[in-house]
């Protein structure tokens, strides 16, 4: 069936980032480049809940200058959404409603733009060809703030968090450092990071030279010790007159307890998390005294499109509009990698992985990035992160504010007689 030009269905997934659009438009871009073999390509209305609720936006209405303009919009132009697929062997009746819904529309290709949880739905959708005899190549097209997806060397979407963190970890620093005398003596940011502290780290870019904050680092890979932490709070303030700290939201005790987080989940069974901030806010308070002020960067860390580095929107506009290719090619069940160059100046390639290793597997900081004291990054982990949040990619302005896309986003006509409940 791949002799003849078939439709393709993009879709984006989980917590979005300030360059997934820059995906989206990559993707767009290259199926209308390969308009001989792929005939409209249709974007899920919130992720994999389009395909299954038969919302499917109409891309082929969107004219050249608003996709161009995805590349500089943050947020996620069709929307997103966190949704565990079941096994495909426990149940068939999510399978079946996709290739209901995929045959009807004549959808041939898989794009599936997300983390580890959304590698784990393109392999369920890619097994729909063995399992249900429908053909379709599903390619998975990595995003992910949280910088964890195994088998390749970043995730697109970190890089301009990263930076975010750094710039703001260094101009807080700035601010609490001329006030510390007489006023603030703690400061502490709270960045994303669930059980990987790639995020957190990146705070430690702000620092120059010995001594310069953040003075500490809280990552989900070394055990929180709060006895030693109070102690580094006060050397610190000793040393330097004041103390900024950048902690991870999903730090966590030696028995495995978070310091913070609620007993509410998503749809994948992670715990909702939060609150590390005012917690160790909290601990300085009542075991030192010290004034303290705290910040969760929150939304703002991942939505922050007018500071992105430029590394990162070259690699996520690249792997969507790979994913195209391969996938015309006669590639499925892969995801898009990054794959690092060696030599002194960064350089970097795309490449790809099988989706059975990549599904719900996380990368986390290796041991020889954090310092030996567990609460800093070594000059290893400077030298992996430095280049990821290099250069600036500014959004055009219009009276004094950024200027993003907005799409028709229209609606195909639905096929289909029978309604989908999740």
């Amino acid at each position: 069936m791949f002799n003849v030009k078939r439709n393709a269905f993009y879709a984006q997934s989980g917590g979005v980032t300030a360059v997934i659009n820059a995906s989206a438009c990559g993707v767009i871009q290259a199926a209308r480049h390969h308009s001989d073999r792929i005939g409209n390509l249709y974007a899920g209305r919130n992720g994999i809940l389009g395909a299954l609720r038969e919302e499917l936006y109409d891309t082929g209405v969107e004219s050249t200058q608003s996709i161009a303009e995805l590349m500089h919009t943050p947020g996620g132009a069709f929307g997103s959404c966190r949704y565990k697929m079941q096994d495909p062997a426990a149940s068939d009746s999510e399978y079946q409603r996709l290739v209901e819904v995929f045959a009807a529309h004549d959808i041939g290709y898989f794009f599936y733009n997300g983390g580890g949880d959304s590698a784990d739905t393109c392999l369920k959708v890619a097994q729909i060809s063995e399992l249900m005899g429908y053909p379709i190549r599903a390619i998975h097209i990595p995003k992910t703030i949280d910088n964890d997806l195994p088998l390749t060397d970043c995730s697109p979407g970190f890089g301009s968090v990263a930076k975010y963190v750094a710039i703001s970890t260094r101009e807080a620093s700035l601010d609490i450092a001329s006030m510390c005398d007489s006023s603030t003596k703690v400061f502490i940011l709270e960045v994303m990071g669930r059980h990987a502290g790639w995020i957190a780290a990146s705070g430690g870019l702000a620092a120059e030279r010995e001594g310069d904050p953040p003075h500490i680092i809280v990552f989900p890979e070394i055990a929180f010790n709060r006895e030693r932490f109070i102690a580094k709070v006060q050397a610190t303030i000793d040393r330097e007159g004041y103390c900024v700290v950048v902690a991870s939201e999903g730090a966590k005790y030696a028995d495995g307890g978070h310091i913070s987080g609620s007993l509410n989940r998503d749809a994948f069974g992670h715990q909702q998390l939060g609150g590390v901030a005012p917690t160790l806010a909290s601990m300085i308070k009542h075991a030192l005294g010290h004034k303290y002020h705290w910040a969760l960067a929150d939304y703002l860390q991942r939505s922050a499109r007018h500071i992105a580095s430029n590394v990162d929107v070259e690699q996520a506009y690249a792997v969507g509009r790979a994913a195209v290719d391969r996938a015309v090619e006669g590639e499925t069940s892969i995801m898009i990698s990054i794959e690092r160059g060696a030599g002194p100046e960064y350089n970097w390639s795309l490449g790809s992985a099988s989706l059975s290793e990549v599904a719900n597997m996380e990368k986390f900081m290796p041991a020889d990035f954090i310092s030996a004291d567990g609460f800093g990054i070594t000059q290893k982990a400077r030298e992996y992160l430095a280049p990821l949040i290099a250069g600036e990619n500014y959004p055009p302005y219009a009276n004094g504010l950024p200027k993003y896309a907005k799409l028709q986003n229209a609606l195909v006509a639905k096929k289909l007689d029978t309604a989908f409940d999740l």
